[in-house]
Parts: C-alpha cells; sequence; structure tokens
C-alpha cells in the first residue's frame, strides 16, 4: 500500500551558510510565475540528484499538489502528472530514496527548499523522496516561543538562526527531520501566491498549478 509522503510535524537563509557564486540556480516556471532557488554544495547528493532530474525535464507538467498557508508548497510527485480533478495525490514516488543530509546551517526559514520524505515510523533513517520537494512560506515566531522550543533541542539553534525565525519566518520544527538542500533567491511573492490558493480537503489547490524547471547557472 503506498505512503502517501507528509512533513512531519516536529529564505533567507542568507547568513547560515555565507553567499556563494558557484551554486547551481534552476529556474521553476509557474503558472502563478517564476521562482528561482539555488542548490547547497553542502548536501551534494540531494543537489545532484535534483540537477539530474531538471536536465532529465522530470518535473515538466507536474503540480504543486499540496499548499498550505503559512506552511509550505509541495511538488515533485510524479502522479501529479496529467492527474484528473480531486484525485489525491502525494504517494508517488520515483523508485529510490536519497540519503539525509542535515547539515544544522541549514535551516527552514522562509524560502527554504527541502525534501519531502515518508514518517520515521517507516523510515527512521529519515531518507528523503526522491522527486518530492517542498518550499518553505512559514510564519513568524516570538524570540520566547523559539526559546522555549529550544531548550530540550539538539544541536540547539544559534542567536542568529533564532533571529532569522523571528524576523523572518519559516518552520522551525522541521528543522533536523527534513533535508534542506536550497533556498529561494528570487519569486517568494510567487510562493506567497500559491499558497494563498483554494484548496480542497486535501490541501491540492483546485486550479492546477503547473511547473517546468530549467537551469539557468
Amino acid at each position: 500500500m503506498k505512503k502517501i509522503l507528509f512533513l512531519s510535524l516536529a529564505v533567507l537563509c542568507i547568513s547560515c551558510v555565507g553567499a556563494q557564486n558557484d551554486r547551481t540556480r534552476v529556474k521553476i516556471s509557474t503558472t502563478k510565475g517564476d521562482i528561482v532557488i539555488e542548490l547547497y554544495n553542502e548536501t551534494p547528493i540531494h543537489r545532484d540528484n535534483f540537477i539530474k532530474l531538471v536536465e532529465d525535464n522530470f518535473f515538466d507538467g507536474l503540480l504543486f499538489h499540496r499548499c498550505i498557508r503559512d506552511f509550505m508548497i509541495q511538488g515533485g510527485d510524479p502522479d501529479s502528472r496529467n492527474a484528473q480533478p480531486g484525485q489525491m495525490l502525494g504517494a508517488g514516488n520515483i523508485g529510490y530514496t536519497l540519503e539525509a543530509e542535515f547539515v544544522p546551517e541549514l535551516i527552514h526559514t522562509r524560502g527554504a527548499l527541502a525534501a519531502a520524505r515518508t514518517g520515521d515510523h517507516v523510515n527512521p533513517e529519515r531518507r528523503s523522496s526522491g522527486s518530492q520537494f517542498y518550499i518553505v512560506q512559514g510564519r513568524t515566531f516570538t524570540q520566547e516561543q523559539m526559546e522555549a522550543m529550544n531548550l530540550n533541542r539538539y544541536p540547539q539553534w544559534t542567536a542568529e538562526q533564532i533571529e532569522l525565525y523571528t524576523i523572518y519566518g519559516g518552520t522551525p520544527h522541521l528543522d533536523m527531520l527534513h533535508t534542506v538542500f536550497g533556498r529561494v533567491v528570487s519569486g517568494l511573492d510567487v510562493v506567497e501566491a500559491i499558497s494563498l490558493v483554494p484548496t480542497d480537503q486535501s490541501n491540492r489547490p483546485l486550479e492546477d498549478i503547473s511547473m517546468t524547471m530549467r537551469i539557468i547557472r
């Protein structure tokens, strides 16, 4: 039986790892506008896999099939290509998973690109889907909320990371649970627009939001 990929409950991540000019950039063209992402060299397994899928035109015609306001937008399910209206999506897979690449400096601030995966009960190693990804929209948190979450967390967030979540927002409860492997460098307004579209009970947009991807650097 297929198991639906989900984000376990548990961008500005510009200052997390520093600016680099050798990162691969990908343009995601959608029916709501363009999003440009860059892939982190610190997560080479996910970077190389994503590049290969883009070069193979794998993502072209797929949908953002799960969109939740103040949380994230998710795509990459191969079953979403030519999906019928109302069809449940999220369980599709490409036939392989990826080893987790957790980097404490790469966190789920607004605009982070990360890998979806199945839950810990069937995936204790927290391996990533080979194709499904999400882009964080998230929300802001107070200093007190972040400090409370940080008490029993390992590794603990730095003061700078806490400040990023209080100023820019994100989904801090996903850190070290899902691999973050890139970030949005332009088009956060498009991410916002997609996250706000009307959806059904499965969080699938009522209006299909398709994508194509091209490497631009």
